[in-house]
């Protein structure tokens, strides 16, 4: 795209989004001009918090569909879109209510603790939500209960392990996490020895045991801002180094693998945003049912 047509998109979305009272919202993974033109970029924790408390009539919400989908469990009285309605998450659909249900059934009595890569069905049929930001927190909240976490498996052996805790896994994982290894971390410590190594808790035990520090994006962005270092190798998706690289001008960042591409998150566009506001469309809605059951879940991960 030319740089004129790009500003001329631009203007087009800024008027929009004045005249439909729309807030748009961004992942940290999403193409570097949709965090440009975003009101909010953040990790699914402070998005969630975003569209719970905006006061827009519309949210533009610029991820994949289960972030759209608890933007709309929250603010059911306001118009969300999602840009590109094939963005999905394979994380997500690793696991659907009728087998949480089944799963549930082998465990009664433990409290189901679901990360927010999940679908609406799924929340509803769980007792708290939780995001990789404050994952450790809900699960010190509910104290002396057996858990059964899910979907993702990497991030539930994490929490086991910070929390000391006996958590009951679903094998989830998010194929771009999950593909980094041991030997990825121990190769990018020989070629940056002087680097600290920041991974996302979706990363498999072998990675997050190696690294000097574990947590979400936003927990990777403020290590490398407050930290004294001058390198970083980050394992994460590869979207934060568009934040990591304004924020931390005179510090230099590197991938810890090729290939840390969440081909999801890349599917947005600028037009897709501007022809987004201009029809008001596709907007993403939730049951009522499967609302009224999804939103105790997320909302008590809100007030933890």
């Amino acid at each position: 795209m030319g740089e004129e047509s790009k500003k001329q998109l631009i203007e087009e979305i800024n008027l929009l989004r004045q005249q439909k009272n729309a807030i748009i919202l961004a992942h940290y993974y999403q193409p570097d001009e949709i965090q440009d033109i975003a009101d909010f970029v953040g990790d699914s924790l402070q998005l969630a918090q975003q569209a719970a408390n905006t006061k827009a009539d519309v949210i533009v919400f610029c991820g994949v569909h289960f972030m759209a989908e608890s933007a709309s469990i929250l603010s059911p009285e306001k118009i969300v879109l999602l840009p590109e309605p094939g963005a999905g998450c394979p994380l997500a659909d690793m696991i659907n209510a009728e087998e949480l249900r089944e799963e549930k059934r082998k465990h009664p009595g433990a409290k189901v603790v679901c990360y927010v890569n999940s679908s609406a069905e799924v929340k509803a049929e769980s007792d708290i939500c939780c995001t990789s930001s404050n994952a450790e927190k809900v699960v010190a909240s509910l104290e002396g209960q057996d858990i059964l976490f899910v979907p993702d498996g990497n991030l539930g052996k994490y929490v086991a392990a910070k929390t000391k805790r006996k958590i009951i896994s679903w094998p989830g994982f998010c194929p771009t996490h999950h593909r980094v290894s041991k030997e990825d971390v121990l190769q990018s410590r020989e070629l940056h020895p002087d680097a600290k190594v920041l991974v996302h808790p979706e990363c498999r035990e072998e990675v997050w045991q190696e690294a000097d520090y574990v947590g979400s994006t936003s927990g990777i962005i403020k290590y490398a801002e407050n930290s004294s270092a001058k390198k970083f190798i980050i394992g994460t998706e590869c979207g934060i180094l568009h934040q990591l690289r304004k924020r931390c001008p005179d510090k230099e960042f590197y991938l810890i693998a090729k290939q840390m591409m969440c081909p999801n998150m890349k599917k947005n566009s600028l037009q897709k945003v501007r022809d987004s506001l201009l029809t008001l469309s596709p907007c993403i809605t939730v049951a009522q049912e499967v609302r009224e059951k999804a939103i105790a879940a997320l909302e008590k991960m809100l007030t933890v």
